[in-house]
Parts: structure tokens; C-alpha cells; sequence
């Protein structure tokens, strides 16, 4: 047996060894816990309510004319 400070080397493995699986068990369990699932009641928003907020949004200075063309054509192009 290879002996490395206290510990003898396969020791030494086994230890890291479950120290990763820990580590990837629990980064797992994490990410589980991000689920797509809503939070909170689902509000639907129509096509033609986002076209109304982005035409207020353009009046409001909040978006360039070009903005407002560009994401109005996506909005559009998604439905079709």
C-alpha cells in the first residue's frame, strides 16, 4: 500500500471520490429544484396586448421607432 502523509493513497481517492459524487448529487438536487413549473397564477398576454404595450412604449420614448418595428415584426412573425 502507497502510504501519502496520514493517509494511505487508495484512502485518499476514495475520499475525493466522494467528494465529487457529493458534490454532483447535490448540484443536481439543486438544479431540480429550478423546475419550469409557474410560480404564481399564469397570466396569459395576447398577441395584440403586447402590440398595444409596445405602441405605448414607443409613445413613451421607451423605444426608437426602429425597436418598435423590429420587435412588432417578431411578434407578428411568431404567430404565423
Amino acid at each position: 500500500m502507497i502510504r501519502c502523509g496520514h493517509r494511505s493513497l487508495s484512502a485518499r481517492v476514495s475520499l475525493k471520490a466522494a467528494t465529487i459524487i457529493a458534490t454532483l448529487a447535490t448540484a443536481s438536487l439543486l438544479t431540480a429544484c429550478g423546475s419550469d413549473a409557474p410560480k404564481g397564477p399564469r397570466i396569459d398576454v395576447t398577441i395584440g396586448q403586447q402590440l398595444i404595450e409596445l405602441k405605448e412604449a414607443r409613445d413613451a420614448g421607451a423605444l426608437t421607432d426602429k425597436e418598435y418595428e423590429r420587435q412588432k415584426k417578431a411578434l407578428i412573425d411568431s404567430i404565423e
